[in-house]
Protein backbone atom coordinates (compact mmCIF):
# COMPACT_ATOMS: atom_id res chain seq x y z
CA UNK A 1 0.00 0.00 0.00
CA UNK A 2 1.16 3.64 -0.81
CA UNK A 3 1.71 5.53 2.02
CA UNK A 4 -1.90 7.51 1.19
CA UNK A 5 -4.34 6.01 -0.50
CA UNK A 6 -8.20 7.40 -1.01
CA UNK A 7 -11.07 5.24 -1.21
CA UNK A 8 -13.80 6.37 -3.66
CA UNK A 9 -16.87 4.07 -3.46
CA UNK A 10 -19.00 5.11 -7.06
CA UNK A 11 -21.62 4.93 -9.16
CA UNK A 12 -21.66 5.98 -12.35
CA UNK A 13 -22.48 9.89 -14.08
CA UNK A 14 -22.63 11.41 -10.62
CA UNK A 15 -19.48 9.39 -9.16
CA UNK A 16 -17.63 9.94 -12.79
CA UNK A 17 -17.70 14.27 -12.45
CA UNK A 18 -16.77 14.35 -8.98
CA UNK A 19 -13.76 11.94 -9.12
CA UNK A 20 -12.89 14.36 -12.34
CA UNK A 21 -12.75 16.77 -9.31
CA UNK A 22 -10.79 14.69 -6.88
CA UNK A 23 -8.07 13.72 -9.10
CA UNK A 24 -7.23 16.99 -9.56
CA UNK A 25 -7.20 17.50 -5.69
CA UNK A 26 -4.78 14.70 -4.86
CA UNK A 27 -2.58 12.78 -7.02
CA UNK A 28 -4.55 10.20 -9.63
CA UNK A 29 -2.17 7.09 -7.79
CA UNK A 30 -3.39 7.74 -4.58
CA UNK A 31 -7.03 6.87 -5.78
CA UNK A 32 -8.54 3.83 -5.20
CA UNK A 33 -12.43 3.38 -6.77
CA UNK A 34 -14.40 0.62 -5.88
CA UNK A 35 -17.41 0.54 -8.59
CA UNK A 36 -20.73 -0.73 -8.78
CA UNK A 37 -21.21 -4.03 -10.66
CA UNK A 38 -24.39 -4.62 -10.19
CA UNK A 39 -25.64 -2.89 -13.43
CA UNK A 40 -23.59 -5.31 -15.42
CA UNK A 41 -25.28 -7.36 -18.20
CA UNK A 42 -24.82 -9.69 -21.42
CA UNK A 43 -26.21 -8.45 -24.25
CA UNK A 44 -25.45 -9.25 -27.77
CA UNK A 45 -23.32 -12.30 -26.57
CA UNK A 46 -20.83 -9.21 -24.81
CA UNK A 47 -20.11 -8.70 -21.30
CA UNK A 48 -21.54 -4.80 -20.65
CA UNK A 49 -20.47 -3.08 -17.08
CA UNK A 50 -21.54 0.34 -17.66
CA UNK A 51 -20.72 1.90 -14.14
CA UNK A 52 -17.18 0.83 -14.82
CA UNK A 53 -17.14 1.88 -18.57
CA UNK A 54 -18.83 5.46 -16.86
CA UNK A 55 -15.59 5.76 -14.48
CA UNK A 56 -13.08 4.08 -17.21
CA UNK A 57 -13.47 6.90 -19.88
CA UNK A 58 -14.17 9.92 -17.80
CA UNK A 59 -11.01 9.37 -16.00
CA UNK A 60 -9.48 8.54 -19.13
CA UNK A 61 -10.85 11.93 -20.84
CA UNK A 62 -12.84 10.15 -23.54
CA UNK A 63 -16.67 10.76 -22.35
CA UNK A 64 -19.08 12.11 -23.75
CA UNK A 65 -19.78 14.87 -21.84
CA UNK A 66 -23.29 15.95 -22.26
CA UNK A 67 -24.62 12.94 -22.00
CA UNK A 68 -22.52 11.48 -19.22
CA UNK A 69 -21.59 8.18 -20.56
CA UNK A 70 -20.21 6.30 -23.77
CA UNK A 71 -17.25 7.85 -26.14
CA UNK A 72 -17.24 11.03 -27.16
CA UNK A 73 -17.98 11.48 -30.75
CA UNK A 74 -18.77 7.84 -31.46
CA UNK A 75 -20.49 6.53 -34.10
CA UNK A 76 -24.13 3.78 -34.19
CA UNK A 77 -23.29 1.52 -37.27
CA UNK A 78 -23.07 -1.21 -35.91
CA UNK A 79 -26.01 -0.81 -33.99
CA UNK A 80 -27.87 0.31 -36.85
CA UNK A 81 -27.32 -2.85 -38.36
CA UNK A 82 -28.33 -4.67 -35.46
CA UNK A 83 -31.83 -3.11 -35.51
CA UNK A 84 -31.80 -4.22 -39.29
CA UNK A 85 -31.02 -7.99 -38.02
CA UNK A 86 -34.12 -7.50 -35.71
CA UNK A 87 -31.76 -7.58 -32.91
CA UNK A 88 -33.05 -5.61 -29.74
CA UNK A 89 -31.17 -2.34 -29.73
CA UNK A 90 -32.90 -0.38 -26.58
CA UNK A 91 -29.17 -0.10 -24.75
CA UNK A 92 -27.32 2.44 -26.92
CA UNK A 93 -23.68 1.10 -27.86
CA UNK A 94 -21.48 3.23 -30.38
CA UNK A 95 -18.99 1.56 -31.68
CA UNK A 96 -16.05 2.38 -30.34
CA UNK A 97 -17.97 1.32 -27.06
CA UNK A 98 -18.41 -1.67 -28.99
CA UNK A 99 -14.58 -2.09 -28.55
CA UNK A 100 -14.68 -2.70 -24.87
CA UNK A 101 -17.32 -5.18 -24.74
CA UNK A 102 -15.90 -7.00 -27.48
CA UNK A 103 -12.08 -6.97 -25.58
CA UNK A 104 -13.89 -7.53 -21.92
CA UNK A 105 -15.73 -10.59 -22.99
CA UNK A 106 -13.10 -12.06 -25.18
CA UNK A 107 -10.29 -11.82 -21.80
CA UNK A 108 -13.29 -13.33 -19.33
CA UNK A 109 -13.44 -15.86 -21.57
CA UNK A 110 -9.64 -16.56 -21.61
CA UNK A 111 -10.30 -16.85 -17.78
CA UNK A 112 -9.35 -13.29 -16.60
CA UNK A 113 -11.17 -11.81 -13.85
CA UNK A 114 -13.28 -8.82 -14.15
CA UNK A 115 -10.48 -6.84 -12.04
CA UNK A 116 -8.03 -8.17 -13.82
CA UNK A 117 -9.33 -7.19 -17.29
CA UNK A 118 -10.20 -3.88 -15.62
CA UNK A 119 -6.55 -3.18 -14.65
CA UNK A 120 -5.68 -3.74 -18.26
CA UNK A 121 -8.12 -1.39 -19.59
CA UNK A 122 -7.01 1.14 -17.47
CA UNK A 123 -3.55 0.47 -18.33
CA UNK A 124 -4.69 0.79 -21.96
CA UNK A 125 -6.16 3.78 -21.42
CA UNK A 126 -3.58 6.14 -19.84
CA UNK A 127 -5.43 5.78 -16.13
CA UNK A 128 -3.05 6.41 -12.77
CA UNK A 129 -5.58 5.51 -10.85
CA UNK A 130 -7.03 1.88 -8.85
CA UNK A 131 -10.55 0.85 -11.14
CA UNK A 132 -11.74 -1.88 -9.04
CA UNK A 133 -14.99 -3.90 -9.64
CA UNK A 134 -16.76 -4.45 -6.22
CA UNK A 135 -16.40 -8.01 -6.84
CA UNK A 136 -15.52 -10.94 -9.38
CA UNK A 137 -19.05 -12.74 -9.20
CA UNK A 138 -22.11 -12.54 -11.14
CA UNK A 139 -24.45 -9.71 -9.50
CA UNK A 140 -27.32 -8.11 -10.81
CA UNK A 141 -29.64 -5.84 -9.52
CA UNK A 142 -33.12 -6.40 -9.99
CA UNK A 143 -35.73 -3.77 -10.14
CA UNK A 144 -39.39 -5.13 -8.82
CA UNK A 145 -42.51 -3.64 -11.01
CA UNK A 146 -46.17 -4.16 -11.00
CA UNK A 147 -45.59 -5.53 -14.36
CA UNK A 148 -42.88 -8.19 -13.30
CA UNK A 149 -39.12 -8.47 -12.75
CA UNK A 150 -36.59 -7.06 -14.89
CA UNK A 151 -33.08 -5.89 -14.92
CA UNK A 152 -31.91 -2.87 -13.46
CA UNK A 153 -31.16 -1.24 -17.06
CA UNK A 154 -33.89 -2.30 -18.75
CA UNK A 155 -35.98 -0.18 -16.18
CA UNK A 156 -34.08 2.65 -16.44
CA UNK A 157 -33.45 2.87 -20.48
CA UNK A 158 -35.47 -0.04 -22.04
CA UNK A 159 -38.63 1.69 -19.77
CA UNK A 160 -37.17 4.59 -18.98
CA UNK A 161 -38.27 4.59 -15.39
CA UNK A 162 -42.32 4.32 -15.91
CA UNK A 163 -43.12 1.08 -14.34
CA UNK A 164 -44.11 1.39 -10.13
CA UNK A 165 -41.14 0.17 -8.42
CA UNK A 166 -42.11 -2.27 -5.62
CA UNK A 167 -39.50 -3.22 -4.80
CA UNK A 168 -35.58 -4.09 -5.45
CA UNK A 169 -33.51 -7.12 -5.04
CA UNK A 170 -29.80 -8.42 -5.32
CA UNK A 171 -29.07 -11.20 -7.27
CA UNK A 172 -25.52 -12.89 -5.65
CA UNK A 173 -25.05 -11.19 -2.85
CA UNK A 174 -25.25 -13.80 -0.72
CA UNK A 175 -22.60 -15.92 -2.75
CA UNK A 176 -20.86 -12.68 -3.90
CA UNK A 177 -17.11 -11.83 -2.44
CA UNK A 178 -15.06 -8.30 -2.79
CA UNK A 179 -12.58 -8.29 -5.19
CA UNK A 180 -9.31 -9.15 -3.05
CA UNK A 181 -7.81 -6.01 -2.76
CA UNK A 182 -11.36 -3.84 -1.75
CA UNK A 183 -11.21 -4.74 1.54
CA UNK A 184 -7.94 -4.11 1.97
CA UNK A 185 -8.35 -0.51 0.32
CA UNK A 186 -10.64 0.19 2.70
CA UNK A 187 -9.22 -1.13 6.58
CA UNK A 188 -5.61 0.92 5.27
CA UNK A 189 -7.35 4.20 3.40
CA UNK A 190 -6.07 7.24 4.50
CA UNK A 191 -9.70 8.57 3.84
CA UNK A 192 -12.72 7.29 2.20
CA UNK A 193 -15.48 9.19 0.32
CA UNK A 194 -18.78 7.90 -0.82
CA UNK A 195 -19.60 9.31 -3.78
CA UNK A 196 -22.88 11.12 -5.00
CA UNK A 197 -24.47 8.06 -6.32
CA UNK A 198 -27.52 6.55 -6.03
CA UNK A 199 -28.04 5.33 -2.68
CA UNK A 200 -30.13 2.34 -3.38
CA UNK A 201 -28.69 0.50 -6.49
CA UNK A 202 -25.53 2.28 -6.85
CA UNK A 203 -23.60 2.38 -3.14
CA UNK A 204 -26.10 0.17 -2.00
CA UNK A 205 -25.34 -2.45 -4.09
CA UNK A 206 -21.61 -1.59 -3.18
CA UNK A 207 -22.41 -2.29 0.58
CA UNK A 208 -24.75 -5.50 0.12
CA UNK A 209 -21.32 -7.52 -0.89
CA UNK A 210 -20.31 -9.40 2.42
CA UNK A 211 -17.49 -7.57 4.01
CA UNK A 212 -17.34 -4.04 1.94
CA UNK A 213 -20.10 -2.56 4.90
CA UNK A 214 -18.38 -4.37 8.16
CA UNK A 215 -14.56 -2.95 6.61
CA UNK A 216 -16.05 0.58 6.17
CA UNK A 217 -17.42 0.00 10.13
CA UNK A 218 -13.92 -1.33 11.11
CA UNK A 219 -11.75 1.44 8.94
CA UNK A 220 -9.71 4.14 11.03
CA UNK A 221 -10.05 6.25 8.16
CA UNK A 222 -12.84 9.22 7.90
CA UNK A 223 -15.97 8.23 5.85
CA UNK A 224 -17.36 11.30 4.27
CA UNK A 225 -20.61 11.13 1.85
CA UNK A 226 -22.22 13.64 -0.42
CA UNK A 227 -25.72 13.69 -1.06
CA UNK A 228 -26.63 12.94 -4.58
CA UNK A 229 -30.76 14.09 -3.53
CA UNK A 230 -30.97 18.06 -3.88
CA UNK A 231 -33.97 19.38 -2.59
CA UNK A 232 -36.40 16.27 -2.68
CA UNK A 233 -35.24 15.09 -5.66
CA UNK A 234 -32.45 13.35 -7.72
CA UNK A 235 -29.58 15.05 -9.77
CA UNK A 236 -29.68 12.51 -12.36
CA UNK A 237 -31.60 8.80 -12.29
CA UNK A 238 -34.09 6.67 -9.98
CA UNK A 239 -32.83 7.51 -6.71
CA UNK A 240 -35.94 9.73 -5.97
CA UNK A 241 -38.32 6.76 -7.03
CA UNK A 242 -36.56 4.01 -5.70
CA UNK A 243 -36.59 5.38 -2.55
CA UNK A 244 -40.38 6.51 -2.55
CA UNK A 245 -40.67 2.53 -3.20
CA UNK A 246 -39.15 1.61 -0.33
CA UNK A 247 -40.82 4.15 1.85
CA UNK A 248 -38.41 5.99 2.39
CA UNK A 249 -38.38 10.44 2.73
CA UNK A 250 -36.72 11.37 -0.76
CA UNK A 251 -34.26 13.46 1.40
CA UNK A 252 -30.33 13.83 2.33
CA UNK A 253 -31.41 12.77 5.42
CA UNK A 254 -32.62 9.47 4.18
CA UNK A 255 -29.24 9.03 2.59
CA UNK A 256 -27.56 9.55 6.03
CA UNK A 257 -29.72 7.24 7.94
CA UNK A 258 -28.80 4.73 5.21
CA UNK A 259 -24.97 5.12 6.19
CA UNK A 260 -25.34 6.21 9.63
CA UNK A 261 -23.57 3.43 10.93
CA UNK A 262 -20.11 3.96 8.92
CA UNK A 263 -20.59 7.48 7.60
CA UNK A 264 -18.35 10.56 9.76
CA UNK A 265 -19.36 13.41 7.54
CA UNK A 266 -22.15 14.36 5.11
CA UNK A 267 -22.08 16.80 2.87
CA UNK A 268 -25.33 17.79 1.96
CA UNK A 269 -26.30 21.11 -0.81
CA UNK A 270 -27.23 24.47 0.96
CA UNK A 271 -30.75 23.80 -0.52
CA UNK A 272 -30.97 21.64 2.68
CA UNK A 273 -29.61 23.45 5.30
CA UNK A 274 -32.83 23.21 7.08
CA UNK A 275 -31.97 19.38 7.58
CA UNK A 276 -28.32 20.17 9.10
CA UNK A 277 -29.50 19.55 12.72
CA UNK A 278 -31.61 16.53 11.89
CA UNK A 279 -28.71 14.61 10.36
CA UNK A 280 -26.82 15.77 12.93
CA UNK A 281 -29.10 13.73 15.06
CA UNK A 282 -28.04 10.55 13.58
CA UNK A 283 -24.17 10.96 14.96
CA UNK A 284 -23.18 11.90 12.20
CA UNK A 285 -20.97 15.97 11.31
CA UNK A 286 -22.32 17.84 8.39
CA UNK A 287 -21.14 20.64 5.86
CA UNK A 288 -23.18 22.70 3.71
CA UNK A 289 -22.08 23.84 0.39
CA UNK A 290 -23.33 24.01 -3.23
CA UNK A 291 -23.29 20.48 -4.20
CA UNK A 292 -24.01 20.52 -7.59
CA UNK A 293 -21.37 19.95 -10.29
CA UNK A 294 -22.02 22.18 -13.50
CA UNK A 295 -18.25 22.67 -14.72
CA UNK A 296 -14.74 21.82 -14.39
CA UNK A 297 -14.07 24.07 -10.96
CA UNK A 298 -17.25 23.00 -9.70
CA UNK A 299 -16.08 19.46 -9.69
CA UNK A 300 -12.92 20.30 -7.92
CA UNK A 301 -14.43 22.83 -5.31
CA UNK A 302 -16.32 19.82 -4.28
CA UNK A 303 -13.46 17.13 -4.44
CA UNK A 304 -11.43 20.11 -1.80
CA UNK A 305 -14.49 20.33 0.57
CA UNK A 306 -14.61 16.85 0.68
CA UNK A 307 -10.88 16.47 0.93
CA UNK A 308 -11.37 18.77 3.75
CA UNK A 309 -13.04 16.43 6.04
CA UNK A 310 -10.78 13.36 5.86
Amino acid sequence: MRAERFVCLAGGVGAAKFLQGFVNVVPPEDVVVVVNTGDDMELHGLHISPDLDIILYTLAGIVEEVKGWGIRDDTFQCLSMLQRYGCETWFNLGDKDLATHVYRTKLLKDGFSLQEVTARLSQQLGLRETILPMTNDKFETRILTDRGEMHFQEYMVKYGMQRHVVGVKFEGDKQAKPCPEVLNAILHASGIIICPSNPIVSIGTILSVKGIREALRKTKAKVVSISPIIGGTAVKGPAAQLMLSLGMEVSAFSVANLYKDFVDFLILDKIDKNLKKRIETLGLQTVVTDTLMRTAEDKVRLAKVAFSCL
